[in-house]
């Protein structure tokens, strides 16, 4: 704990330093951009003129002659120089001198091709480099230093996943319940005591059929380690044996020797044991008050966030969670799904236990892709063991054709439309959680990684909307302007009726 501590500190002090560093490189940038805008003009250029030096005149220019100032017409613009700038032009062409240019912040002499700064020296590639991978140092170190505390409170970490993920699949059947007409707190009690008396049903029953079927296994074992001696006498390897003698003493003797050894080992194993016991027992606590009050803890998170977030999580948490039960509740079915297929086909090859082993295997292949296939491997060894190297080399066939089965019909159909993370970033998000968190860590790198896909997903899809409507808005707008500085049309004249002559009386006519 100790050298944890001093491990926290020391990547405090980086932090800080890095922090430090970056502040000051960023406080100089915006200096030089400072010194940049607010420069003065370059005497004796115009805003159109070339940068550099003033061309000197050529010894036979004629003489000056005298100057007229033009009189402006009215409302016309005037195009001479100001007196304050014409005069020392003026005066140094006459001289035959060249007229140096300095640049206004520095001091220095501006010599054409050379940059006004010596950051505008650097290419504009390598400043966005630069700058992005300070940003992404220090990024990289605040995720270490979040990965250091994680480690410290691995307990409540792992407690917390394990909650999360069992109330993601118990959650929806408490909703069901609270749908129609079932007490909250009755609901979520019920819930969370069924699924305890499942989990402990499930203990058991392997603890039953392992210790009925041990004597069984212990004499098969005892069998094939008899046929293991006799391969190698016969075999060959052609070993004597007394040969065989002697090894198995330098084993007992290992064994006798390093007891100090042993003794701490199972220390070791007693303390992981209390830690197991409390992550349990915590990971129950939690998950019943995330069943009772799930809803007041999502919007107690939200509150502790700033005010023009809250808006954008609240859209993405019921997303997320959404992503959740359906990858936990599909993973349950493709687990049992394995369970059974796996199950079944030990049992056809007569290997021992293959109920306890089809438990193992069900709770193996909560890590996609990879767990069935790991907890099989007990299979295979039990039946190398008890059966021989055919039946082992089968059972390795049925698990192999069941890995198929689950890659390529099962995650698609079931999982595909609520996890959408490749295959690759499967394998090598469990790679890495496996060697961050252990079997924790791969257990839970899957469901982390889909659960921020859809947050980033839908994050983004809400910022492309609000762009479109500001666009939309800024549009309306410019077409309300335009049509306000656009004066009505003149109203048309009337029109003037055509003269008829009006008939002539009769008498007349």
């Amino acid at each position: 704990m100790a050298r944890g501590g001093k491990a926290f500190k020391a990547v405090a002090k980086g932090v800080a330093v890095v922090a430090s560093a970056a502040a000051v490189i960023e406080r100089r940038r915006r200096a030089a951009m400072a010194a940049d805008f607010h420069e003065p003009p370059l005497a004796g250029v115009g805003l159109d003129g070339p940068v550099g030096p003033l061309p000197a005149p050529r010894a036979e220019a004629l003489p000056a002659a005298p100057v007229a100032t033009p009189v402006a017409a009215p409302g016309a613009v005037s195009t001479a120089a100001p007196a304050a700038v014409a005069a020392p032009v003026a005066a140094d062409a006459q001289a035959g001198a060249v007229a140096p240019v300095t640049h206004g912040a520095f001091g220095r002499e501006l010599h054409p091709g050379r940059p006004a700064t010596p950051a505008e020296a650097v290419p504009w590639g390598l400043r966005v480099a630069a700058e992005s991978t300070w940003r992404l140092l220090l990024l990289g170190a605040a995720l270490y230093v979040v990965f250091m505390v994680v480690d410290m409170l691995r307990l409540v970490a792992f407690a917390a996943l394990a909650s999360v993920l069992i109330s993601a699949l118990l959650e929806p059947t408490v909703s069901w319940l609270r749908r129609h007409g079932v007490p909250r707190s009755l609901a979520a009690g019920g819930v969370f005591m069924s699924g305890l008396a499942g989990i402990g049903l499930v203990g058991w029953f392997v603890v039953w059929q392992v210790t009925t079927n041990l004597s069984t296994v212990t004499s098969k074992v005892q069998a094939g380690v008899d046929q293991l001696r006799d391969w190698l006498i016969t075999g060959p390897l052609h070993l004597t044996q007394q040969q065989i003698t002697d090894f198995a003493n330098q084993i007992t003797k290992a064994i006798s020797t390093n007891t100090e050894q042993i003794t701490s080992a199972s220390l070791t194993g007693a303390q992981i044991a209390v830690e197991v016991l409390t992550t349990v027992l915590l990971a129950f606590f939690t998950t019943f008050f995330l069943l009772y009050d799930g809803e007041r803890i999502w919007n107690w998170a939200l509150r502790g966030l700033p005010r023009h977030s809250r808006y954008a999580m609240a859209g993405a948490g019921p997303k997320a969670w959404a992503t959740l039960t359906a990858y936990v509740r599909g993973t349950v079915c493709v687990a049992f799904i394995d369970a059974v297929c796996i199950g079944v086909g030990i049992q056809m090859l007569g290997v021992p236990m293959a109920l306890p082993l089809a438990v193992i295997i069900f709770l193996g292949a909560f890590v996609p892709l990879v767990g069935a296939l790991v907890t099989g491997t007990v299979a295979v060894l039990i039946a190398l063991v008890t059966e021989g190297p055919f039946t082992a080399l089968m059972v390795l066939v049925v698990l192999i054709a069941v890995q198929q089965i689950e890659g390529h019909i099962l995650q698609p159909l079931i999982l595909g439309r609520a996890v959408r993370v490749h295959p690759l970033g499967v394998v090598l998000g469990v790679a890495a959680g496996g060697i961050i968190g252990g079997i924790g860590g791969a257990i839970v790198a899957v469901p982390l990684i889909a659960v921020t896909n859809t947050v980033v997903t839908h994050l983004r899809r809400r910022n492309e909307a609000g762009q479109a409507v500001f666009t939309a808005l800024e549009a309306a707008r410019e077409a309300a302007e335009r049509t306000a500085a656009t004066p009505p049309p003149a109203p048309p004249a009337p029109a003037q009726a055509p003269a008829t002559s009006a008939p002539a009386p009769a008498g007349q006519a």
